[in-house]
C-alpha cells in the first residue's frame, strides 16, 4: 500500500491531492495569477487529508514536483514536502513537471511526439519532448523560441504544444501538424500514478540535499513575471 501526498507549486496552478496505490483519495487546487502558494498550500493539505479520513501519520510518501517553473513556487514546494518527511519520518518522491504535464494528454497518434511548454518570461520557455509513451527523447532545456525550435520534430509527425508557453509557440509556427493545448498547466492528479510507481521502486530523494530542478539562475521577478 502506497499512501502518497502530492504537491505540485512549480506553475500558477497550487495543488495538492492525496493518492493510496496511485488511486486519487482527495484533490485540491486553485489556479491564480496571484500565486496563492503560500497561502493556499498547507490549507489544501489539511483538507485532502480530512477529506479523506486520514491522519498525516498515515501518509507513506510526500511526492513534491521538482521543476522547472517558478522559483518561489518550487521553494515553497520543496520546503513544505521535506518539513513533512522530517516531521512523519517518510521517503521524499520527486517528480517532473514536464513529464506529468505530458501525461495529461490521454490520447493521441501513436507516434506523436508531446512537448510541454512553461513560460519562462519574455521569449524563453522551459521544454522537453516525449513520445507517445512519456519516453523522454529530447532533454528538458531553457531556450528563446524562434523560428529554428524545435525544427527536428515540426513537420515529421502530429506534435502537441501543451502548456503556458505554447501561446508563445503558436505565434511563430504554422502547420497542420501541430496541436495547441493552451490551458494546461501542471497538477498533482497527474503525479499520483508517477510518485507510486517510484515509490515501488524506493526511487527516493536524499531529504536533506534535494533541491528543485531550477534550470536556469534565479532573476528577481514580480509576481505578474513569475
Amino acid at each position: 500500500m502506497g499512501v502518497i501526498l502530492n504537491l505540485e507549486t512549480s506553475s500558477t496552478n497550487c495543488s495538492v491531492c492525496l493518492a493510496k496505490d496511485g488511486v486519487i483519495l482527495a484533490m485540491k487546487e486553485l489556479n491564480s495569477e496571484n500565486y496563492s502558494h503560500a497561502e493556499k498550500l498547507h490549507v489544501f493539505i489539511e483538507e485532502v487529508m480530512n477529506e479523506a479520513a486520514l491522519k498525516m501519520q498515515d501518509l507513506e510518501a510526500i511526492a513534491v514536483s521538482k521543476g522547472p517553473g517558478s522559483y518561489t513556487g518550487l521553494r515553497i514546494g520543496v520546503s513544505a514536502a521535506k518539513g513533512l518527511c522530517y516531521a512523519m519520518d517518510v521517503p521524499l518522491v520527486s517528480v517532473s513537471t514536464l513529464k506529468s504535464m505530458a501525461s495529461q494528454l490521454k490520447s493521441v497518434d501513436e507516434d506523436a511526439l508531446v512537448i510541454p511548454v512553461l513560460d519562462a518570461r519574455r521569449m524563453e520557455v522551459y521544454s522537453a519532448v516525449f513520445d507517445n509513451h512519456l519516453n523522454q527523447v529530447r532533454e528538458t532545456k531553457a531556450e528563446i523560441i524562434d523560428e529554428q525550435s524545435f525544427e527536428a520534430y515540426i513537420g515529421s509527425t502530429s506534435v502537441h504544444f501543451l502548456g503556458s508557453g505554447a501561446e508563445k509557440i503558436k505565434g511563430i509556427f504554422n502547420s497542420d501538424n501541430l496541436t495547441f493545448h493552451l490551458d494546461v498547466v501542471p497538477s498533482a492528479k497527474e503525479m499520483a500514478l508517477i510518485s507510486f510507481d517510484k515509490f515501488k521502486n524506493k526511487d527516493f530523494e536524499d531529504v536533506a540535499y534535494f533541491e528543485p530542478y531550477y534550470l536556469k539562475d534565479f532573476v528577481l521577478q514580480t509576481k505578474k513575471d513569475k
